[in-house]
């Protein structure tokens, strides 16, 4: 729970079950894409090589071409061909890896997502889910003789377990809701998940009594009683609250374990013996106005008892058992009313006395802990510097980096990611990439580290991909360095100038490195340089520099990003006289700020940004969290300070042309948001167009990919439209 709050990424200490609905969404949806609408009669397993071509989508390369040669440029098409690995998970004894292949359809439109085995001795490859649509989630049972997942196959998502000896799958539940947090108890016969629980809300009244049989009435009053009535990438929310359920690892009928007006959410924790499972939640009353808050807590399976374990002011969540069953990991921070805060390690005994903080001075943010087999040390992933690392961190307070490389945190953009697991044995299963190279599964084991998969050689061999350069500048501001990565047009000459975008990360509190980004594989191929930087309020450089924003966003970070254009400029590379700006979610605010600060950018394009934050914060599904944490107030608090900061208030400036670019279904920064400014750079008469992007929602506007290409050229479309700049025409009048 370190990013508090992400324009740009996940809203993490909002609620835990915010946080856990959306993610959930987004899975399901993702997966049930190519869902079909009933459960096929059963049929013989497919070989592997079979099962293979029977789940692998319609991709760009696969359709052909009239062309009498390949095409070298990175095109919008290509996005069809691009896969990604995720989620690996390492077998307890080390011999296979299960990890999540996600790519995309052509003739779907959408990605697909599916289960693959990896033997980490020959790097052979079997599919685990054949032609299942829609799987993800897999998780080994204890002895690595079973594998759980969920899948959509029949329609709906729903927990599967799978024998790995005769390779028999078996669904196990039909839920109404998808499962999350899959925990397999330690004897393997139970599997405990996270559901969604609907209830029918509040009632005031109803339509009217004695409706004709075959009369066609307007549907039933939607009504709304929740701060968060809303989620991006949920959409509207049911009434409901997400709990926690136990099924028999061989099937049966799921039992409830918790009860009550409170979201229970993963991850969930076992404890060796069997008895209890541990969690991470908010149970206050006031959970719904104190969203950056969670305890730990122990549940008593036989008799559903709640034991609250920790006890402070701020979110405790992950807990992580011990092998010998003592110790619990978790991690937290004290709520000091701050945009950011870094998370923590903490370890205390299981009845939650004794805790003791293993990173007081480690200024990073550990997340996903997994113990080590010899019980003396969590295995934790970071940020640090724009990259992601598995670090080992020892019960004595001693920290050494397990894994490096890790990428994973996207496909359109840079940003920082990637997951990881860990084996008995200490050997680390991970998605890293390069920026060139999407996110592949690697195993690192004793200090060497090898690639597993190569689930984009067709395309690198035959695209020409523009090279990925670091570089740092010297904020005018304060003198901080700022890292920033500069992606070049293919086949880019030394000394040559070339036009310039400046890319801007979202967020804010999030960061940009050297992983790969199709966004600024497109700009690079259409001859542009594109600058990803790192400003003040970027994660990954320290607490401190993340709060360089606090209560001034946008602020001072507009000095650090204009100083990294001007390094970019005088290396030689950035023509000044060709400049560009554009940005997503909080970049989209920088976006519409800069363009208010300055003239020297010939377009822009903001992408769902946020432009008055009165607004953000009263109609965004951040309304509990945005003016406190952001702000230091409600807007009826104090107006002047939420509008001091709102791009809305230098339009009065803007002289560029600038795109407004949202989607239609955007809940983070909401439609009404591009909305504004659109309308309000039209009254100015500064050239704009208004682009929504169907049923895109804030985290999904590049989820498909003719849309993320789409996007991409009609930014690219309006930078060509202004490449020489704009001039506001002489007023005309009659005396």
């Amino acid at each position: 729970m370190t990013r508090l709050a992400a324009l740009g990424a996940s809203l993490t200490a909002l609620t835990l079950a915010l946080t856990s609905q959306a993610a959930i969404a987004s899975q399901v949806a993702m997966a049930a894409q190519d869902a079909p609408p009933a459960t096929p009669a059963p049929a013989p397993a497919p070989a592997p090589a079979q099962a293979a071509a029977e789940t692998a989508p319609a991709t760009a390369s696969a359709m052909g071409s009239e062309r009498s040669g390949p095409n070298r440029r990175f095109t919008g098409a290509d996005l069809f061909d691009l896969a990604i690995a995720a989620d690996p998970q390492i077998s307890p004894d080390g011999s296979r890896i299960a990890y999540v292949r996600r790519s995309n359809d052509i003739m779907t439109d959408r990605a697909r997502s599916a289960i693959w085995l990896i033997d980490t001795r020959t790097g052979e490859e079997v599919p685990i889910t054949g032609t299942m649509t829609g799987a993800f989630s897999p998780r080994w049972s204890p002895d690595g003789s079973r594998l759980a997942f969920v899948s959509t196959e029949g329609g709906s998502a729903q927990l599967w377990v799978r024998w790995m000896e005769n390779g028999e799958s078996v669904q196990l539940t039909g839920l109404p809701s998808s499962p999350g947090s899959i925990a397999w108890s330690p004897d393997g016969n139970s599997i405990a998940y996270s559901m969604m629980v609907e209830d029918s809300g509040l009632q005031l009244g109803s339509q009217p009594a004695g409706k004709p049989e075959g009369a066609e009435w307007a549907a039933p009053l939607e009504i709304h009683d929740l701060i968060t009535y809303r989620a991006d990438g949920a959409g509207y929310l049911k009434p409901g609250f997400e709990k926690i359920f136990l099924v028999p690892a061989t099937g049966g009928a799921p039992r409830q374990l918790t009860f009550g007006p409170y979201h229970d959410g993963g991850p969930l924790a076992w404890s060796q013996d069997g008895d209890t499972i541990y969690f991470g939640a908010n149970r206050n009353a006031d959970w719904q106005t104190d969203p950056v808050e969670g305890e730990i807590w122990a549940l008593d399976i036989a008799s559903g008892a709640l034991t609250q374990l920790t006890t402070r002011d701020g979110p405790d969540s992950g807990p992580a058992v011990s092998p010998d069953g003592r110790l619990i990991a978790y991690t937290g921070f004290d709520d000091a009313g701050r945009a950011y805060e870094n998370a923590d390690l903490y370890v205390m005994n299981a009845d939650g006395s004794n805790v003791r903080q293993l990173t007081e001075n480690w200024d990073f943010s550990p997340e996903g802990l997994i113990w080590d087999a010899d019980g003396r040390a969590v295995y934790a992933q970071y940020d640090i510097g724009g990259e992601t690392r598995v670090a080992r961190i020892g019960l004595d307070g001693s920290i050494r980096d397990a894994a490096t490389g890790l990428s994973g945190g996207g496909l359109d953009r840079p940003y920082t990611g990637g997951s990881f697991s860990v084996a008995e044995n200490d050997a680390v299963a991970f998605t890293g990439g390069t920026p060139l190279r999407p996110a592949e599964v690697q195993l690192a084991r004793r200090g060497d580290t090898r690639i597993l998969t190569d689930l984009n050689r067709t395309l690198r061999e035959v695209k020409a991909l523009g090279e990925v350069r670091k570089i740092t500048a010297s904020s005018s501001f304060d003198g901080q360095q700022i890292d920033g990565w500069l992606t070049l047009p293919p086949g880019y000459r030394e000394g040559q100038r070339v036009p310039l975008i400046l890319e801007i990360h979202g967020g804010p509190f999030a960061a940009y490195g050297p992983h790969f980004a199709s966004d600024n594989q497109l700009y690079a191929a259409a001859g542009y340089a594109v600058l990803s930087a790192n400003p003040r309020g970027s994660t990954s450089y320290g607490e401190a520099f993340a709060n360089g924003i606090d209560k001034a966003y946008p602020g001072n970070d507009y000095f650090d990003l204009m100083s990294i254009v001007d390094r970019a400029v005088e290396l030689g590379i950035a023509d000044e006289n060709a400049l560009f700006v554009t940005g997503g979610s909080g970049g989209g605010a920088l976006t519409s700020w800069i363009v208010g600060k300055t003239d020297r950018f010939k377009a822009a394009a903001t992408q769902k940004p946020v432009i008055n934050w009165t607004t953000q914060a009263l109609t965004s599904d951040g309304a509990a969290y945005f003016g406190p944490y952001w702000i230091g107030a409600q807007p009826w608090e104090d107006p002047e300070a939420f509008w001091k900061v709102s791009p809305l208030s230098l339009v009065g400036n803007v002289e560029t042309p600038t795109l407004v670019v949202v989607g239609s279904e955007d809940y983070r920064t909401p439609v009404s948001e591009s909305e504004q400014y659109y309308t309000a750079l039209r009254l100015r008469g500064v050239p704009t167009a208004l682009v929504k992007v169907p049923g895109a929602s804030h985290g999904g506007i590049a989820a498909r990919p003719s849309q993320s290409a789409a996007k991409a050229a009609a930014i690219l479309a309006w930078f060509d439209r202004y490449r020489t700049g704009w001039t506001r025409p002489p007023a005309t009048g009659t005396n």
